[in-house]
């Protein structure tokens, strides 16, 4: 159902100052808009002390494990587990990636009921057949630690994107949500077009069981095929999923040349990508924006200047008590960690913390500090505990 009132915060209202907006290039870019020169002033200084603990190469992704040591997957096709003495060791089993431009070793999160069947479940961008072509693909396998590492064993493929050209806007960030259905973000590869197509899997929020199989109460699965597995469309280039503590599920993606977005989620509604955006195309054609269609679902937060989102948590925990709540969403371009701020439906950007590099993903340690990996080679990892 379409929500009554929309919410759309643009960050210019709530910062001081900006750098100027991202230049034009073509959306076949190399890195999309996560590369745009887009920086702010920060509210108020860091509440924050950050620590390093580790260095990585081109990581992605981070979860935590139960005792305490962290699973980080890397783009080239590595996982590794960082022990708490703070040692990374390496995770064989990995399936080969595809890695280049926006493609390589994605997402990892634990099943549920890790603890008990020792699941994880992967993400990463898979060649096709054809020279040139691939797609986001979304596994489980059994994880067995061992004092010098662990690894993989069982791989099963639960879905797959089509196998298309090009290496970008793959998405396949997952979660599970609190009906422990597993929730798979599906970028539409600078396809465009397809985002509106429910008969492909581009563009897409897909809902699926833990096994892989479809729910009986997803919105288009009387339609059968790939409709079936959809629960929103009309995305562009998603980068962050999180529920709240009420369950709603926030997700936000990378606008083209301005127009990054935060969505609350809904079933079966459509996001309007490629009809509207925020953002114009990077050769400067203009792009109707969401006002001009209320029949499509708006976002909740919008940036211009680019903030090139990465990442996302909604924190819960008790060390920055100021933040429970809050949102938490890594910057690429805006070298920041941002935080915002949700009031029932609604969103807006609260403070941004400059952190001096691209921020590639956040994720919430079991004590309740919150833990940051920078973007490229020999990349840090970041703990940040109160001051």
């Amino acid at each position: 159902m379409k929500r009554s009132t929309l919410s759309i915060v643009c960050s210019t209202a709530l910062l001081a100052a900006f750098a100027a907006p991202a230049a034009a290039k073509p959306d076949n870019a190399a890195q999309d808009n996560d590369t745009a020169d887009a920086s702010a002033q920060a509210v108020k200084a860091n509440p924050f002390t950050a620590t390093e603990v580790a260095r990585f190469n081109e990581p992605w992704a981070m979860t935590f494990l139960p005792n305490g040591r962290l699973l980080v997957t890397e783009k080239r096709g590595v996982l590794k587990v960082l022990t708490i003495g703070g040692t990374a060791q390496t995770i064989t089993g990995v399936p080969a990636v595809a890695y280049g431009g926006q493609g390589g070793f994605g997402d990892v999160v634990l099943h549920p009921q890790y603890a008990t069947n020792g699941l994880v479940y992967i993400s990463y961008a898979e060649k096709g057949s054809t020279t040139g072509t691939a797609g986001a693909t979304v596994a489980r396998a059994k994880l067995t630690l061992t004092s010098s590492g662990g690894s993989l064993s069982n791989l099963q493929v639960l879905w797959r994107q089509p196998k298309v050209s090009g290496s970008n806007h793959y998405g396949h960030r997952i979660a599970f949500g609190p009906d422990r259905k597993l929730w798979i973000t599906s970028s539409e590869r600078q396809k465009f077009d397809p985002a509106q197509d429910l008969n492909s899997p581009l563009g897409k929020v897909i809902r699926l069981n833990d096994d892989g199989t479809v729910p009986t109460d997803n919105p288009f699965y009387s339609r059968g095929g790939v409709a079936a597995t959809v629960w929103s469309y009309g995305h562009r280039n998603l980068l962050g999923i999180a529920f709240d503590a009420q369950s709603k599920l926030w997700i936000h993606e990378m606008g083209p040349k301005g127009g990054d977005e935060l969505n609350l989620i809904e079933r079966g509604s459509n996001y309007g990508w490629p009809l509207v955006s925020q953002g114009d195309h990077y050769d400067g054609t203009p792009i109707p924006r969401h006002s001009t269609r209320p029949d499509l679902n708006a976002p909740e937060a919008w940036w211009t200047p680019v903030i090139a989102p990465a990442g996302f948590v909604i924190y819960s925990g008790t060390r920055f008590p100021a933040w429970n709540g809050s949102g938490l969403i890594g910057g690429l371009a805006s070298q920041a960690l941002v935080r915002v701020r949700f009031n029932g439906n609604t969103a807006a950007e609260a403070e941004r913390y400059p952190m001096g590099k691209r921020i590639r993903e956040v994720e919430q340690g079991p004590n309740g500090d919150v833990w940051l990996l920078e973007d490229g080679a020999n990349a840090r990892l970041l703990r940040l505990t109160p001051i």
